[in-house]
């Protein structure tokens, strides 16, 4: 049996680096924020050199159609996860998260990069 394929939206781009730093094909860390006062299912999202880039979507207004909220995949992810960017828009990106064994794959491809390497227990 194949897991389902989970594609979620990342928003609030404006208060970063805006979309220009996202690439079909690249790779976004998600980071649960459990210290967060404003969402408790906050998910941040941060790209390799550049930090955070926004976070998971989380409301009805800003969910694209046909993609999970950070409250849908809160439980399906381990604190630190990853997603691989697919469709990118001006305020919006539509990524892929990424299964266990792509993590794990990607993890065997950079074995020195703490980027990818970080895990919470």
């Amino acid at each position: 049996m194949t897991e389902k394929e989970l594609y979620t939206t990342i928003v609030g781009l404006k208060n970063y680096e805006g979309s220009k730093v996202f690439k079909i094909g690249s790779i976004v860390k998600l980071v649960k924020e459990t210290d967060n006062e404003y969402d408790l299912e906050a998910i941040a999202c941060e790209i390799k050199y550049i930090g955070k880039t926004g976070y998971i979507a989380n409301s009805v207004s800003t969910v694209t159609k046909g993609t999970m909220s950070a409250g849908r995949i809160y439980d399906k992810i381990k604190d630190i996860s990853f997603c691989e960017v697919k469709f990118v828009s001006k305020d919006s990106v539509i990524a892929k998260v990424l299964s266990e064994k792509e993590i794990e794959e990607l993890q065997k491809e950079n074995p020195d990069d703490s980027f990818y390497q970080s895990q919470i227990a």
